[in-house]
């Protein structure tokens, strides 16, 4: 097994132990944020970190494998799901959005099935992909620093420091739904041919 692929196992053993971290019961806040939430916070930047860095070991060194294709991708999910998950157990983030997270991964995963068993090509990842990826990890990152529920400022209240992080998570969250919605429907209409 090459690097790459230990890196990607390696993010995916990172998943449970940054899920455990709540129920360990750590106490005491730092600048404000729950000692246990920057730990999960650390835990979850590391990951996302072996995420870039895995794909360009297995590029530069030309050791792209089938089982780092399938596992990659997977890794990425279950990273960006957990996290989310997470969020909005403690009612830092509303379900409706990793339900979108979640159908979106759905369908473009099932399509890729289908399209491999067909023969089909691989389609690229579209700008709406590549905005998705990138606000979803700083959107997540911002909510783990965020002591109050996705919107709050709106409903005013907050001053400083948290009125800030909130207005910029919450806005990054939604970026990254609507670049999520449009990823998807931009896959779905590569894949038409495959749909016919």
């Amino acid at each position: 097994m090459n690097l790459a692929n230990k890196l990607t196992i390696f993010r995916i053993i990172l998943v449970p132990i940054m899920v455990i971290i709540p129920y360990l019961g750590i106490e005491g806040t730092c600048f404000g944020v729950p000692i246990a939430f920057l730990i999960m916070n650390v835990i979850f930047i590391i990951a996302s970190i072996t995420d870039k860095l895995d794909g360009y070991i297995a590029r530069s060194r030309q050791q792209v494998t089938t089982f780092g294709k399938f596992l990659d991708p997977l890794a990425d999910k279950i990273l960006v799901l957990s996290a989310m998950l997470v969020l909005v157990e403690y009612g830092h983030l509303p379900a409706w959005i990793p339900i979108i997270v979640l159908t979106r991964e759905f369908i473009v995963s099932g399509y890729r099935l289908v399209a491999v068993e067909k023969g089909g090509k691989v389609i690229a990842a579209s700008v709406w992909g590549k905005l998705k990826t990138v606000t979803q990890m700083v959107a997540i990152i911002g909510a783990f620093l965020d002591t109050h529920a996705f919107g709050t400022f709106i409903s005013g209240g907050l001053t400083g420091w948290e009125l800030f992080i909130n207005a910029f998570v919450t806005i990054m969250m939604v970026i990254q739904t609507i670049a999520t919605i449009f990823s998807g429907y931009d896959y779905l209409k590569g894949s038409k041919e495959l749909l016919k």
